[in-house]
């Protein structure tokens, strides 16, 4: 006997459950992360080692040799996760306060999945050049800092600046973190139809920092340019929007002239006739996204909506237009798009061999061991890109990225494949390890 589909009515309830859930229990944990020592302490006397008077003796060995700051604390694992609340999820600007529950959030994910050490710095300004200059004074103490929900164009502006000028790798999870998960379920999706990356014709739904990185993955990827479309509030991008190129958002004028070839005008229902997948990433649902124009696209069409809390179309009224394989950014869906696959294992990889930056190149090398670990199970409908239980996706992303910074000669420590997927390996289950210790002692209270 067939198994009964879930009514609309049930799947909007689950859909609507996890926020009811945070409600109750982030006031229940008063907050998600702490501090946790790494060292033993076997009585106070180890304080003579860890604080007064032994620990001069490592700080005088960093005063001499800098470099061994990664050698005697764990600035090596350390992340600054940095964001001024200006463009926080689907949300908007609600300011640095109310951006701290996700800021914590990310803080676990890098943790648990990846191994990493993140901290929530939520800074109390907008301006671009302040939030520059806090991240350089916060490089001493971080190895690695990852730039959270800030409003474009100053994001674009904030990410290439520091780029150049911090001396630990910065990155806009917004963009290259957001690209590299996106790109590697559009990998595999094409795939599963029988399409080709660089015939496919894609909508990019929304010009935000999202959608025009993953334009720059794709394209990295062996999309062609061409035959992206790209639709902001005010209809597709091309060469005559003056009011982009007079805007001062000199990335988003750039696609306006490198995408589009047949300079076709017009809004996102022109866009999507006949479009082989749509990218969304724009304003919270539902109803962002019609069915109607779903339906006037290619035959075996793809739909990526990603926004958060709630997709621009439910992924069940996208099924219903026509789309052949849907995914959405929410983990409570198939198919889930969404960061949590991306930075936790490309951090690592990048840590662990102190490379200087997080080049495009080292997010494509991301992007393609996400899509094969996916591959390696059996592709299917509503299985295009793993999911956050499968564990070894991180790993193995971790040395993917890793190998292609020393392939680009930007890693200042080197290792080999399977040295690096034992070290990536050895942190994630520890992480792990640790949470579910805490559990079972009872120091971590569990719910009601």
């Amino acid at each position: 006997m067939a198994e009964k589909k879930p009514s609309v009515e049930e799947l909007l309830r689950k859909a609507q459950q996890p926020s009811k859930d945070a409600m109750r229990l982030h006031p229940f944990y008063a907050g998600k992360v702490e501090i946790v020592s790494k060292c033993c302490i076997r009585n106070l006397d180890d304080f003579a080692i860890w604080y007064t008077p032994g620990v001069a003796a490592p700080c005088m060995d960093i005063y001499k040799h800098p470099e061994r700051v990664y050698e005697h604390t764990n600035k090596g694992n350390m992340v600054a996760v940095v964001s001024d609340g200006t463009r926080v999820l689907g949300l908007g600007d609600i300011g640095p306060e109310a951006a701290m529950p996700v800021m914590e959030g990310k803080a676990i994910l890098f943790k648990y999945l990846g191994g990493v050490d993140a901290f929530p710095i939520c800074l109390g300004t907008k301006n671009a050049e302040e939030i520059i200059q806090a991240v350089k004074w916060l490089q001493p103490s971080f190895g690695g800092v990852n730039l959270e929900d800030i409003e474009k164009p100053k994001c674009f502006d904030i990410l290439e600046r520091l780029r150049e000028e911090a001396h630990i790798p910065v990155w806009h999870d917004d963009q290259q973190g957001t690209a590299a998960v996106t790109v590697a379920g559009m990998i595999n999706a094409l795939k599963l139809v029988g399409k080709k990356m660089g015939k496919a014709r894609i909508v990019l739904f929304g010009a935000g920092a999202s959608n025009l990185a993953i334009c720059r993955i794709l394209v990295l990827a062996g999309a062609d340019p061409d035959n992206i479309l790209i639709v902001d509030s005010k209809g597709i991008l091309h060469k005559e929007r003056t009011d982009i190129r007079d805007s001062g958002d000199s990335n988003k004028w750039y696609w306006s002239t490198r995408t589009n070839a047949q300079q076709i005008h017009g809004d996102a229902a022109i866009a999507l006739e006949n479009a082989d997948a749509l990218i969304a990433l724009s304003k919270p649902g539902p109803g962002t996204i019609k069915p109607e124009w779903v339906a006037k696209m290619a035959k075996d069409s793809i739909v990526f909506t990603c926004a958060n809390p709630i997709p621009e179309i439910w992924p069940w009224e996208a099924k219903a237009a026509g789309a052949r394989v849907v995914a959405t950014g929410r983990s409570d869906f198939e198919n889930q798009v969404n960061n949590s696959l991306g930075f936790p294992g490309i951090f690592r990889g990048t840590l662990d061999v102190r490379a200087t930056t997080i080049t495009d190149e080292m997010c494509l090398a991301a992007s393609l061991e996400l899509a094969a670990t996916a591959a390696d199970k059996g592709l299917r409908e509503d299985y295009i890109i793993p999911s956050m239980d499968e564990w070894e996706v991180f790993p193995r992303e971790a040395v993917a990225v890793a190998m292609k910074a020393m392939e680009q000669g930007i890693a200042q420590l080197e290792f080999s494949s399977d040295q690096l997927f034992e070290m990536a390996q050895s942190a994630i289950k520890r992480a792990r390890a640790e949470v579910q210790d805490l559990m079972k002692a009872g120091h971590i209270r569990m719910p009601d």
